[in-house]
């Protein structure tokens, strides 16, 4: 595979290090998303809506609304709508807290945990074929790596 200057025909290089580093993370991580967004268009899901069910999945109860978002691994500017549609699917389920009416509690439905366990397995199969290629010690490296990049972006939002 050609490296990404070749691969975008960059005629001048970089103009940083960090420009590429940048760029590979954005290709790479645009090359990764288009295999599961047509993997979950199957289903009748987005990338984003799956992320939300998985959430869900993960947590010992119902969440508020704003967990959910802050929880997101990208960030969605509208959160109703995009619980709106799942609520619409089936998929979950939302009811206002008894402690406090403000808050709205979501929850996985019982249509969303069929869908989930139907997934498990395609996904699994994804990521072994998306990254199976990669030796642990090597994941491990990308993983750190990704890892302090993300908290650097992070502090700088702070």
């Amino acid at each position: 595979m050609a490296d990404l200057s070749e691969d975008i025909k960059l005629l001048r290089g970089f103009r940083s290090g960090e420009e590429e580093v940048v760029l590979n993370i954005w290709r790479t991580a645009d090359r990764l998303q288009i295999h599961f967004t047509r993997m979950f268009r199957e289903h009748g899901i987005t990338v984003q809506q799956y992320n939300v069910l998985r959430i869900l999945q993960g947590a010992a109860g119902p969440l508020p609304c704003l967990e959910v978002a802050s929880r997101m691994i990208t960030v969605v500017p509208a959160i109703t709508g995009l619980l709106d549609r799942l609520e619409e699917a089936g998929l979950v389920t939302r009811d206002r807290s008894k402690s406090d009416r403000r808050v709205v509690l979501v929850a996985l439905s019982a249509e969303g945990r069929r869908l989930l366990r139907g997934l498990d397995a395609p996904v699994d199969q994804l990521h072994r074929d998306l990254l199976g290629h990669m030796k642990p010690e090597e994941m491990r490296q990308l993983v750190a790596l990704v890892t302090r990049a993300r908290e650097r972006a992070d502090a700088l939002e702070a």
